[in-house]
């Protein structure tokens, strides 16, 4: 992040750089004074208190060391402790991973058991369930089949006899031999048309 001092002088680079140069010349500009003393005025003012800062970082600069130097032995030590904790852990640590894998495995040829009664389970339900299928379908092949042939018997009954009453009207008409007559003869007879 910027001090107040560089922001004020990129301020001031870019104020420079907006101005007009004087009529024919290349190098020398035309600047608002009021402008311009206000951006240095506000460097003066902000200098002293920068300048401050800096000063009292490097009079620190030892106390800052001296503190940095404490904190970095402090971690060295904290590292080295917990280093022979770990190797001290190592041993149980690694008894830990083989109980773990133990369990492990052991869960995992559980799970497997499981699986395989599920899907006998499954596959015991699946073929009790095409089997009972299968005879719910037989029973109603059985039913439609019963059906159909009682049903195919009244209607061969039912053609034969009516085949037997048409046989009886044809052989009585036949016997009647109505002799031959002109369809006036017929229509006036018994008053309707004959088809």
């Amino acid at each position: 992040m910027s001090s107040r001092i560089e922001q004020i002088i990129d301020e001031i680079e870019e104020y420079i750089d907006s101005c007009k140069f004087q009529p024919l010349s290349t190098t020398k500009i035309i600047v608002n004074k009021d402008q311009i003393d206000e951006l240095l005025r506000e460097l003066r003012m902000k200098t002293p208190d920068e300048i401050k800062r800096y000063q009292k970082i490097i009079a620190n600069k030892d106390a800052i060391l001296a503190d940095a130097q404490a904190k970095a032995e402090s971690m060295l030590e904290e590292a080295h402790v917990q280093t022979n904790e770990l190797v001290s852990e190592h041993e149980i640590m690694q008894q830990a991973y083989a109980q773990a894998n133990e369990i492990v495995m052991a869960a995992t040829e559980q799970a497997q058991q499981i699986l395989d009664n599920a899907t006998s389970d499954a596959n015991d339900i699946r073929i009790g369930a095409i089997q009972y299928t299968d005879h719910l379908l037989a029973q109603a092949e059985n039913i439609i089949g019963s059906t159909l042939d009682s049903y195919t018997t009244r209607y061969d009954n039912l053609i034969n006899s009516l085949k037997e009453h048409y046989d009886v009207v044809r052989a009585n008409r036949a016997e009647l031999e109505v002799p031959e007559m002109s369809s006036r003869g017929l229509e006036a007879e018994f008053g309707q048309d004959n088809e």
